[in-house]
């Protein structure tokens, strides 16, 4: 039986897949000193919110948990204990000395770059000494002072290989809160990844703001990939967020030809209007995105793709929105997210003329929604009556019932052991429902790559 931690963390974490990545890699610098994760904020030592910046009314529901939490850093003082806030993320990062300001519970900010400083601020702000504030700070130096030993829990595992973004949609804030573009070293890269397959990791999803851009020396995206598939035990590689602009074609090749690059590509495309995708800074059309698609799945005729959608940006009419819905019927798409435009400050769009009514954003969200909907319920059913290989990664709900992912990312439930857990196992798919497949083994696990 393991001890208590002497420490309770706990860790909220907000947004996109990077964030959950520095989560977890907050979580092991702050291991050393004693601190073990708990579920409940209630009577914590630590408290973390790691924020994102970018969906609508972010900062404020940050700034209403902190008004929640700090009752309990109350609470906890009125019973001769302390409690230490932290703010952590993109919120961190744009909202910087602000948030201290209007919440003086508030213990620390610590931007995206600075988790490596966690154990010294968390030691100053014990002593009610030095800087509370670090929110700029080098990627590089970062990743430097991060533990290389990383503790995971699962058999699939986030690597971010690449942070920043140098492309300025204007809409968008990560420039402004991530920094310029930069790539981490593919040998720290690749000793992380077979760090992770040492502890039973066999799929592996590269995380970037940009992840296509990564230029690690001169070594591509493509090039990273192809060296990460010949680790041992790591079966399964994805990638995500990519941007159109950078799908290279050695890029595009290694869909059609590495078996461990799952056939499922995350690209968005925002609009399918010209002018709208003009406006948004995006650099490139509807049309050359269309081409891009019919390229990929020539390489890779069976790839499942999913994109991002914003509606009711500023100039959009009611001619621009159904161009965005044409291009989704042309492409047609497994799975998709879509949004609201909403002003980000500081961004160039949220200064724009033309801002759309609320309730005509609603109605077009409806019904671009009832469409996307429809495909992903379509690509779902067309996966009856197939056979996938399926990792396993939990056990389900229900008793005697195991939940994994196929090579779309789609959630697959069948009956069997938890022995089941880690190997990937042919399933012959029965039934399919909008968000997940089920079905029935179709013979023991293969161990080689699927």
């Amino acid at each position: 039986m393991s001890e208590t931690p002497q420490k309770r963390l706990y860790i909220k974490t907000y947004g996109c897949q990077m964030n959950v990545y520095d989560s977890e890699r907050m979580t092991d610098v702050l291991r050393p000193l004693g601190y073990g994760v708990v579920d409940d904020p209630e009577g914590a030592d630590l408290v973390v919110l790691n924020t994102c910046h970018i969906r609508e009314k972010a900062t404020e529901k940050v700034y209403s948990e902190l008004g929640q939490i700090k009752l309990m850093k109350d609470r906890k003082a009125q019973a001769g204990g302390k409690m230490t806030i932290a703010v952590a993320g993109c919120v961190a990062q744009a909202e910087g000395q602000e948030i201290m300001t209007r919440q003086r519970a508030v213990d620390l900010v610590v931007g995206p770059q600075a988790y490596h400083q966690l154990p010294e601020l968390i030691a100053r702000a014990h002593r009610a000494s030095g800087e509370r504030l670090a929110a700029d700070f080098a990627a590089d130096e970062k990743f430097d002072a991060l533990p290389a030993e990383r503790k995971v829990d699962g058999v699939t595992a986030f690597l971010t290989v690449q942070e920043g973004c140098d492309k300025f949609c204007t809409f968008c804030v990560v420039p402004y809160t991530r920094g310029g573009e930069w790539s981490r070293p593919p040998e720290a890269i690749e000793d992380e990844a077979r760090r992770l397959a040492d502890q039973g990791v066999r799929e592996v999803t590269l995380l970037g703001q940009n992840v296509n851009a990564y230029d690690g020396g001169g070594l591509t995206l493509a090039k990273l990939v192809r060296r990460l598939a010949k680790i041992t035990g790591l079966d399964r590689i994805r990638y995500t967020t990519s941007h159109p602009r950078d799908m290279g074609e050695d890029l595009i090749e290694a869909h059609g030809e590495l078996p461990q690059l799952m056939p499922y590509l995350h690209l968005p495309v925002q609009a399918g209007s010209d002018k709208i995708l003009k406006a948004m800074n995006r650099d490139h059309t509807a049309e050359s995105y269309v081409k891009l698609i019919e390229r990929i799945r020539t390489a890779r005729p069976d790839i499942a793709m999913s994109g991002d959608f914003i509606v009711g940006f500023p100039g959009e009419r009611d001619g621009d929105f159904e161009k965005t819905l044409d291009l989704v019927r042309e492409v047609g798409f497994a799975s998709a997210f879509s949004f609201k435009y909403s002003r980000r400050p500081g961004t160039p769009a949220s200064a724009m003329p033309g801002q759309v009514d609320e309730a005509v954003k609603s109605e077009r969200l409806d019904r671009l929604n009832q469409l996307l909907d429809e495909q992903q319920r379509a690509f779902n059913a067309s996966q009856v009556g197939k056979t996938l290989p399926v990792l396993f990664e939990k056990a389900g709900r229900h008793p005697g019932q195991i939940v994994g992912r196929s090579p779309y990312l789609q959630a697959v439930h069948a009956s069997g052991g938890e022995h089941l857990i880690g190997t990937i196992v042919p399933v012959r798919i029965e039934s399919a429902a909008k968000m997940s497949l089920a079905g029935v083994l179709a013979n023991e696990p293969v161990l080689e790559t699927a």
